[in-house]
């Protein structure tokens, strides 16, 4: 018997020459080699991934910049606190089935018209809208609020790289 349960990180080049969308650096690809390159991955598994993002390239200056980040102490201590909501809830919000998700992410009139509107522009699937919520309450669990159409804002974005759009 195998684990069935694990994390999967995913990284691609927005083209065959890894340059689309690069400030300085001209892509050389055709629009059909782009989509080409694409297509390769299938619709229903990039709906299995909870996020797309877009990671742009590193600029030098950002580099050499001292950010004041979150320390990796802090991370971990916030993790550990979202981790013990979604226990009080009974199971990680991972492991919920779309009914545990529905109840758990109540929906206000806004807040439905925001994943209306999500679906109707991005045309994702029930899949995805469950995943996403499912993301909306992670988000919410880490900054120890009530789910709200914030997190949904959020968890929305990240679904909307140049490449989910292919």
């Amino acid at each position: 018997t195998f684990p069935t349960r694990f994390m999967c990180i995913a990284a691609m080049n927005p083209c065959p020459c890894g340059n689309l969308g690069h400030p300085y650096k001209p892509c050389r690809d055709s629009q059909l080699q782009v989509d080409r390159y694409r297509n390769k991955i299938s619709g229903p598994l990039l709906d299995r991934m909870d996020m797309h993002i877009d990671v742009p390239n590193l600029r030098y200056a950002d580099y050499m910049e001292k950010a004041n980040a979150e320390s990796s102490h802090d991370i971990r201590a916030r993790v550990k606190r979202a981790r013990a909501r979604q226990r009080k809830r009974g199971r990680t919000n991972a492991q919920m089935s779309p009914a545990q998700t529905k109840k758990f992410c109540p929906l206000d009139y806004a807040s439905q018209e925001l994943l209306k509107q999500a679906i109707e522009t991005m045309g994702i699937s029930a899949r995805a809208v469950d995943r996403i919520l499912r993301v909306a309450l992670t988000i919410a669990d880490l900054d120890e609020q009530p789910f709200g159409q914030e997190h949904l804002m959020e968890a929305i974005s990240y679904r909307r790289s140049q490449f989910s759009e292919a």
